[in-house]
């Protein structure tokens, strides 16, 4: 599994949590998946355990991951049916970068608006 920590003022057990849930809601794993071990994803990120530990509670909260007492924690068949809630929730943190850079850079909301549907109708097509 290949996670990117950054030096972008984001919390690392955040980043770990937002880049599980992607690959869980784009179907990069799957039901059943197991996820690394804490030690060993903390061992390779170069991150106290206690960071992953804390990611992989916040999953679990969410309910994208089951801990599996001596197994191992593992991607739940739930993951693939989120709630329109757990939708927002997992996408919320990037449009509110998205927002934060567009004001910082005085881009109003219908120009902004208009840049996302032509990004997601260039999706469409190809």
């Amino acid at each position: 599994m290949q996670i990117q920590i950054h030096d972008d003022g984001t919390p690392l057990y955040q980043q770990v949590v937002d880049q599980i849930r992607m690959r869980i809601l784009s179907g990069q794993f799957v039901a059943g998946d197991e996820l690394p071990p804490i030690r060993v994803l903390a061992e390779r990120l170069r991150i106290n355990a206690n960071t992953v530990a804390r990611a992989y509670r916040e999953l679990e909260v969410a309910g994208l991951v089951e801990k599996r007492r001596t197994r191992g924690t593992f991607v739940t068949g739930e993951s693939g049916r989120m709630s329109t809630a757990a939708k927002r929730a997992a996408i919320q943190p990037t449009i509110d970068q998205l927002v934060t850079l567009s004001e910082s850079l005085g881009i109003d909301s219908e120009q902004l608006a208009k840049w996302i549907e032509v990004t997601r109708n260039k999706g469409k097509r190809s």
